[in-house]
C-alpha cells in the first residue's frame, strides 16, 4: 500500500518570493500500479513538486475527504495543486475519479490530469470534456511534467497577484473612509 503524507496548511503571505518556488506545488498522484506510482513520483519531484501518492481512487477520494467520512482531512486543512490520475484501475476508473472531483465545490478547480498507456481518442475526449486538464500518454515524459508544473505556476501567480490586489483595494477603501471619519 501506498503511504499517505499528512497535508500542511500553505501559509499565504505578502512575500511574493515564496511564489516562485516550485514547493508550493503539491500534486496527488494515484495510480494502482506500483511500478507506475513510482515513477511518476519520481518525475515529480525532480520537477520539484511535492508529491503525495496513493494506489487507488478510493484512497484518493478518503485523502481529499469526499468519501462521506467526517473524520477525513477537509479543503480547509489541504493545498493540493494538481490531481494527476491513471484512467484504468480497479474499482474506480481515473474517469470516474475525474467526475467526482469536478462535481466538488471544494475541489472542483483543482486541475485533474489523465494518464493512460492507451490512447482511445473517445475516451481522451470524454475525459477532456468532462474536465480534464490534459490527458497524458504512458509513460509520461520529464518534459511532460515540467510543463503542467510550468503552467500551473503560472496560474497560481496569477492568482495570487488577483488577491493581493483585492487586499490592497480594500486597504485604500478602508483608509479612505478612516480618513474622511477623520479617525
Amino acid at each position: 500500500m501506498a503511504e499517505v503524507l499528512r497535508p500542511e496548511m500553505l501559509d499565504i503571505s505578502n512575500d511574493t518570493s515564496s511564489l516562485a518556488s516550485p514547493e508550493l506545488l503539491h500534486v496527488l498522484a494515484v495510480d494502482d500500479s506500483i511500478v507506475d506510482r513510482k515513477f511518476i513520483e519520481r518525475l515529480l519531484r525532480v520537477s520539484s513538486c511535492k508529491v503525495t501518492v496513493v494506489d487507488s481512487a478510493t484512497r484518493a477520494l478518503q485523502y481529499l475527504g469526499l468519501d462521506g467520512d467526517n473524520s477525513s482531512v477537509g479543503f480547509q486543512d489541504l493545498k493540493i495543486n494538481l490531481i494527476m490520475t491513471d484512467y484504468s484501475m480497479p474499482g474506480m476508473t481515473g474517469y470516474e475519479l475525474l467526475k467526482k472531483i469536478k462535481e466538488s465545490s471544494a475541489f472542483r478547480e483543482i486541475p485533474v490530469v489523465i494518464m493512460s498507456s492507451e490512447n482511445i481518442l473517445p475516451r481522451i475526449d470524454r475525459c477532456l470534456e468532462e474536465g480534464a486538464e490534459d490527458f497524458l500518454l504512458k509513460p509520461v515524459k520529464l518534459a511532460d511534467v515540467k510543463r503542467l508544473r510550468d503552467s500551473l505556476m503560472k496560474a497560481e501567480e496569477r492568482v495570487f497577484k488577483n488577491i493581493m490586489h483585492k487586499r490592497e483595494l480594500e486597504a485604500n477603501d478602508i483608509y479612505s473612509q478612516l480618513k474622511r471619519a477623520k479617525i
